[in-house]
């Protein structure tokens, strides 16, 4: 993974960039874990590799300690209950998952209960018992319904059973609003980090387009600072989010905001606009016809935010045959500690 990005930086005759290690213990904000074992004994963990056997965590030394004391609360609630959690074989049980996310200026916890079940009913009580017990760590209580034999973690029905409908992080001159469904980074700090380079780059009177703008964790402190942006995102939840940052924003930036809603490759318009393009996308990378235009229309400068290296290699491979762009600055940032996995933050400039 180094030895790939030092040689697309050298080939480019610039210097690999690294940010700054972080403490080993204790970053992780956010996480999903899976709930399996017995009704007096159940298990809250993580998936042991290449399966579906799980690993208890009691005392995860990554998480945020609040994280480890709400997954050692959902395990007394269960056993008071005698609620028997999901088993997958017979797709019996109630309880397959849980998702934390912890406020970091209230210090209290998002959790989602995920079930096996089509309403919030057979749940209520547990959420009840857990409420009681996390007291005013709790910063909200959610249902998520998931009937479906899959691997997919979140199902697509939800029901609040208390607390604000999203939490809210401070990021590069914003107020970020997360709702439980949406994504968000799991490592805050480091998240934190590059959306402040990416601020850097971007003069006080830029016009943006952003693509997967997720709900403007890298752009919407811009629009505060008085650029032009349009936000494109197609998830729900993101978009959700997307809406209730720019509504918290001050009303000059407010009319300085847009928010093209579907998939990116419907909103190709947005960069006959834009002198600075910003792109994040999932795993997989671009949308393959928004990267043909971005190398065909090449703005006067392209951020591009990777999770993935295999995919961002080959769009920056596509992005720089075309002549027209030329890659200035590349920057490692690691938010998976302990994993192969790194964000990888670019900046191309016209050539």
């Amino acid at each position: 993974m180094l030895e790939r990005l030092e040689g697309l930086a050298a080939r480019a005759g610039i210097t690999l960039e690294r940010a700054p290690a972080w403490p080993a213990t204790g970053f992780r904000h956010r996480a999903r874990l899976m709930v399996r074992g017995r009704a007096r004994s159940p298990k809250v963990g993580l998936f042991q590799a290449g399966s579906h056997r799980i690993a208890d965590i009691p005392s995860c030394a990554v998480h945020h300690p609040l994280i480890n004391r709400v997954a050692d609360a959902l395990k007394q609630s269960l056993r008071s209950l005698d609620l028997p959690p999901y088993a997958e074989r017979p797709h019996r049980g109630l309880v397959r998952s849980i998702q934390v996310v912890v406020e970091r200026r209230s210090q209290r916890a998002q959790v989602v209960i995920v079930a096996n079940d089509e309403t919030p009913d057979a749940v209520a009580p547990l959420a009840g018992v857990l409420a009681e017990a996390l007291g005013p760590a709790l910063h909200s209580l959610w249902w998520n319904g998931n009937p479906r034999r899959t691997n997919t973690i979140l199902g697509s029905l939800w029901h609040r059973f208390s607390g604000p409908p999203a939490v809210v992080e401070a990021v590069a001159g914003a107020s970020v609003f997360y709702p439980p469904g949406a994504f968000g980074q799991s490592h805050l700090a480091g998240a934190d980090r590059v959306a402040e380079r990416v601020a850097t780059w971007i003069g006080a009177d830029a016009r943006i387009s952003e693509f997967y703008a997720g709900v403007g964790p890298l752009t919407l402190g811009r629009a505060a600072a008085g650029c032009a942006v349009a936000f494109n995102e197609v998830g729900p939840a993101s978009l959700e989010g997307l809406e209730k940052g720019v509504a918290a924003l001050p009303k000059p930036s407010r009319r300085r905001c847009r928010i093209a809603p579907g998939p990116a490759s419907e909103w190709l318009s947005l960069l006959d606009d834009a002198d600075t393009v910003v792109v994040d996308p999932p795993r997989r990378g671009l949308d393959t016809d928004l990267c043909r235009a971005l190398a065909r229309r090449a703005p006067e400068q392209l951020i591009y935010a990777s999770c993935g290296l295999d995919s961002f290699q080959r769009d920056l491979e596509i992005l720089l045959d075309s002549g027209r762009l030329a890659l200035r600055d590349l920057e490692l940032h690691d938010l998976f500690p302990y994993t192969e996995h790194v964000e990888t933050l670019a900046r191309l400039k016209a050539a």
